[in-house]
């Protein structure tokens, strides 16, 4: 008999390895690895991957950007780049309960009322279930088809014969192939799911949605690769205790990625936020010392969000420094420049920040109204409610230039804002300076002269 060639790979991020290891060396997660069969793939067999197409000269080949179909929903069009793409793949993710099931149910019957055939598939809900959710949504066309299997040959034939305009696999963890003889949700199982889907997809212009279960720290379970083999990334942020969910690109190949549309979840689905910087300040307290509005960038659009700081006096002997919506360690590092240039004692303080609404902003935009924000709760001094304030903040307590601040200042401008505290390299010509109040800084000691 022919030896059966097994190994052991990490059920959280796929790492292989010839043995058993405790810890995982790619992720550092304990007790991970299983051992599964490596079996070779026949490419002529039912599950073999290939096009067989021949090559093509690319000035011969035919492609429409224009051609996508819209999903009846803004914010989601905006997220994917302006549509569908035919042929395309893409991974939804997020944490259990946030929506995701919710938001493609809306999003198929929106194409499925254009008079287009969809498929829904599904292998965690019974097709009762489902009927009930799509009661609640008002999904309730004839063309929306609803197909409860896991097996992965029986999924194929039907998409073959059905031939719909849009697939949904919900989720990509519960499929299972014949071919592998490890259980669904292992990696062979996700990667060999997936290919599979994908290779159709490609070869007959059919899009599909796969949903991904994630891990504990938030990133799409299985293995990596897979993110590297979808066309398209999407995250669901938030928290599925809150109203506001908040649906991220991380990866696009037809599209900007980092795009974000923003959704309010309701009884009767999600329904999106036209006008994210409005939502986000809605609850602004006036006066409160420690609160900055920073106009941020995300994708190619403008949101300002507002930045929530609490500087106290410590009573141990470590002070701590907790973040929410920004990076820790560049909190840390502005905390340390305020106490070299501008005098500042933190050392001895409690540091809380926040971004209020659950956004998450990574950009360097966003270090000066974390400076203006802790400044203003360690003097106890209110920043006024009509100012904005961005710019990059150096290790020299320099304020550096950022990119697109003419449209920051225009959002800015639009939502009623009559001041704007800005780097000095700005362009001297921009036309959106001349809308509003524009002071331009060099350093952190000229802002905090503005300022207070």
């Amino acid at each position: 008999m022919k030896k059966i060639k097994t190994a052991f790979f990490c059920q959280n991020c796929g790492h292989q390895s010839p043995k058993w290891l405790g810890k995982c060396p790619s992720c550092d997660e304990w007790n991970r690895f299983a051992e599964e069969e490596i079996r070779a793939i026949d490419p002529a067999g039912p599950a073999g991957i290939q096009f067989n197409e021949a090559p093509l000269p690319i000035d011969e080949i035919v492609a429409d950007e224009k051609e996508r179909m819209t999903t009846g929903i803004a914010e989601m069009d905006r997220v994917l780049g302006g549509g569908i793409v035919n042929g395309s793949v893409t991974l939804v993710g997020g944490d259990p309960g946030i929506g995701k099931s919710t938001l493609l149910l809306q999003v198929v019957q929106n194409l499925a009322e254009k008079d287009l055939k969809i498929l829904y598939i599904s292998g965690e809900e019974s097709a009762k279930q489902i009927k009930l959710r799509g009661i609640r949504l008002g999904a309730s066309s004839k063309n929306l088809l609803v197909l409860v299997e896991i097996d992965l040959d029986s999924i194929v034939k039907h998409i073959k014969e059905i031939s719909p305009r849009a697939v949904v696999i919900d989720s990509i963890q519960t499929m299972y192939s014949p071919v592998l003889t490890s259980a669904p949700g292992s990696v062979g199982q996700v990667r060999e799911s997936s290919a599979r889907l994908i290779l159709l997809a490609k070869k007959t212009g059919i899009p599909i949605f796969l949903v991904g279960h994630v891990t504990k720290d938030g990133s799409i379970a299985g293995p990596k690769v897979l993110e590297h083999m979808v066309d398209t990334v999407l995250y669901f942020e938030g928290d599925s205790s809150h109203a506001y969910r908040i649906i991220r690109a991380m990866k696009n190949r037809f599209g900007p990625t980092n795009e974000i549309g923003v959704f309010e979840m309701r009884n009767n689905g999600l329904i999106e936020v036209a006008n994210p910087s409005a939502f986000f300040l809605t609850e602004r307290p006036e006066g409160a010392p420690g609160s900055v509005v920073v106009p941020s960038i995300e994708g190619t659009r403008p949101i300002l969000i507002e930045i929530q700081s609490l500087v106290n006096p410590t009573n141990f002997g470590m002070p701590r420094r907790t973040t929410i919506g920004v990076d820790n360690n560049r909190v840390a590092l502005l905390a340390a420049v305020m106490d070299k240039m501008c005098g500042f004692r933190l050392s001895g303080h409690d540091i809380f920040i926040n971004v209020a609404g659950g956004m998450k902003v990574d950009e360097p935009a966003v270090d000066l109204g974390i400076v203006a924000s802790m400044a203003s709760s360690f003097l106890d001094k209110p920043i006024d409610k009509g100012t904005v304030v961005f710019g990059e903040v150096g290790l020299a307590g320099e304020v550096r230039g950022i990119s697109q601040m003419d449209i920051r200042i225009k959002e800015a401008a639009r939502m009623g804002f009559r001041r704007c505290i800005i780097p000095q390299t700005s362009s001297r010509n921009g036309s959106a300076e001349k809308k509003m109040e524009c002071i331009k800084v060099n350093s952190l000691k000229k802002l905090l002269e503005y300022l207070f």
